[in-house]
């Protein structure tokens, strides 16, 4: 059991006094639905950036980088260097404009201008699907971690109430926070509070890579105890068996670097909406560019804690399957690598094994025994906030994302169109409701994940993949229809469907993993390599019957598109802007960084 002193659970009271409070702070400035679903697009560039980055920076990545990093080592750092960067260069330089220029309140409502209703309908529907499942991992994490640190195990015990209670009652309770000070101050105060849990998280986990890497001998300490593939971020990726991730070159530059990545960053209306609360056309082409600077060093806080946890040793296995490893209790969990212990099932308390009968490790758990592990008493209470903090700015970016499309794009399209602006407030509200109440349905598919950063990934391939092949053609092709982009959008999640479908990763159990049609016609290396595969097949679907349909129908007129178009775009003006803000000297600055990153870890 964890032993919280005063000082720890002081910390952790007063931040949820402080993001209730920003909430009550804002509620007397949301006056309108554009107040509350845009914040009135007045935020500045460097707290839109920071948001930008924090909207990301959720339990997928602080848990879910930590789970990959032990499982996959210091190759998880393409998800930042060639996952990450290039595309939010892009976005800033080259597709913000767009986004801004046009005045559109969502990505779905840009698709609408761009293409035409039904097109905006689909994407609509879909990004809403994906952003209560990724709401709902968020709440996974958080009760997740909470029910293995057995701090409420007394209290439970005390009202006679059984402890398997405790993972339901915690994702109620951050349900209800968050819920909170969303319907007070809606985005801007979801985006005040993602600027707090940033500086939080940095604060929380720096000196935990700190203590590690002095505990273990440094980097030197970590490539003397790991395989040569764990500690190389390129070396071994010729084959896709030579390398942790499973996959090779081109699976991992196509499905990562360009699918995914720009699928994500490019179109995932989640970050886009930052960018567009910002108070000018130059405030948010530099959003992405200012987060792209911090967010190139993340893998130091949130990567190098999952290799430390597999490289420190595993002690004799002397402790009950279950057991939490903490300073009191320096053994290891029998089956475990390092400090990870292996999966238990809840029903059986036994550990979890795969198709071949191998012990399938907890990898998400990496993180919170690492705190665990390091942490005394006060500088717990930090790293456990900073946990917290992790978890509520995921589950609030996703929440602000789903209530804006369902209030704009669903609901006044669909459902009420000649609805009053005070009518789409109250909606708004409605909507966070019953959107963390789906999250809350979604939280419980995340515990058939080990890792919760493959399934992350699997949702975004049927979801961002083919939706960035539609924004690929449709910003730089003005031949692209509307009739086209549905179609392609049609056959892109179907063919994600299908391939996923009749595939399956080593170990895997038919099911919710793939294989579900029935057949396996290919076995990848690992469940990553199978999501980024997943994610060519659509992209690649997309973009091809995208091309074919919008050949075969009538394009709009060329003064239709004006502003939507590249080549019908007049290009934004930078000369009062001074030369080391402009959007493309920033993005070759950041782009020169990480090829650096990239070669010292190669």
């Amino acid at each position: 059991m964890t032993n919280l002193t005063a000082i720890d659970w002081i910390i952790m009271l007063v931040y949820f006094v402080f993001v209730i409070g920003i909430g009550v702070v804002l509620r007397r400035k949301v006056k309108t639905s554009s107040d509350f679903f845009l914040a009135g697009r007045a935020i500045p560039a460097w707290v839109c950036g920071l948001a930008f980055i924090s909207a990301n920076l959720g339990a997928q990545e602080v848990i879910g980088m930590a789970a990959s990093g032990a499982k996959y080592g210091i190759a998880t750092s393409h998800f930042y260097w060639i996952g990450a960067i290039p595309a939010m260069v892009f976005v800033g330089v080259f597709m913000m404009p767009f986004y801004y220029g046009s005045r559109a309140r969502s990505v779905p409502e840009y698709l609408r201008l761009r293409f035409d209703e039904k097109t905006r309908g689909l994407n609509a529907i879909s990004f809403a699907v994906m952003t209560v499942f990724s709401s709902g991992i968020s709440m996974y994490a958080m009760a997740r971690l909470i029910e293995i640190l057995h701090f409420l195990d007394a209290p439970f015990a005390r009202f006679g109430i059984p402890q398997s209670y405790i993972f339901h009652f915690s994702i109620v309770a951050s349900a209800v926070i968050v819920l909170a000070y969303i319907l007070l101050g809606g985005l801007s105060s979801a985006i005040y509070n993602e600027v707090v849990q940033f500086f939080l998280i940095v604060a929380g986990f720096l000196p935990l890579t700190y203590l590690g890497l002095k505990n273990v001998g440094g980097w030197h300490g970590i490539v003397q105890k790991l395989p040569t593939a764990f500690t190389h971020s390129w070396v071994g990726m010729s084959k896709a068996s030579t390398n942790p991730l499973g996959v090779e070159v081109f699976g991992l530059a196509m499905g990562l670097g360009f699918v995914l990545s720009f699928g994500y960053w490019c179109t995932d209306f989640l970050v886009v909406q930052r960018a567009m609360a910002a108070d000018s056309m130059s405030a948010a082409r530099r959003t992405p560019l200012i987060a792209a600077i911090p967010k190139m060093f993340f893998p130091f806080l949130v990567i190098l804690p999952g290799l430390i946890a597999v490289a420190l040793p595993t002690q004799p296995a002397s402790v009950p399957a279950g057991a939490v490893i903490d300073a009191s209790t320096p053994q290891a969990i029998p089956g475990s690598m390092g400090i990870i212990p292996p999966k238990i099932d809840p029903a059986t308390s036994q550990v979890v094994r795969d198709s071949n009968g191998k012990a399938v490790m907890d990898y998400d758990l990496a993180i919170p025994n690492m705190l665990l592990h390091y942490f005394p008493t006060g500088l717990l209470g930090l790293g456990l906030t900073a946990l917290l903090a992790s978890f509520m700015s995921g589950m609030a970016g996703n929440v602000t994302a789903f209530n804006t499309v369902w209030t704009y794009d669903i609901y006044q399209s669909y459902i009420r169109p000649n609805a009053t602006d005070e009518h789409l407030l109250w909606m708004g509200r409605v909507a966070t409701v019953f959107g963390i109440a789906i999250s809350m349905v979604a939280a419980y598919a995340a515990t058939r994940f080990n890792n919760i950063l493959d399934m992350l990934q699997l949702v975004f391939a049927f979801v961002n993949a083919p939706l960035f092949a539609t924004f690929l053609l449709g910003m730089f092709w003005k031949r692209t229809t509307g009739h086209g982009a549905f179609v392609g959008l049609l056959s892109g999640t179907a063919s994600a469907a299908l391939h996923h479908g009749l595939t399956l990763s080593v170990g895997a159990v038919p099911g919710i993993k793939g294989a579900w049609l029935g057949s396996v016609l290919h076995l990848y290396p690992s469940e990553m390599a199978q999501n980024f595969w997943t994610a060519i097949w659509a992209w690649t679907a997309c973009f091809l019957v995208t091309i074919v349909i919008s050949l075969l129908t009538a394009p709009r007129p060329e003064k239709e598109l004006v502003g939507l178009v590249y080549s019908l775009t007049e290009r934004p003006s930078e000369e009062n802007v001074a030369w080391y803000l402009r959007p493309a000297i920033l993005g070759v600055i950041v782009l020169g960084m990480t090829a650096l990153l990239n070669f010292v870890f190669w």
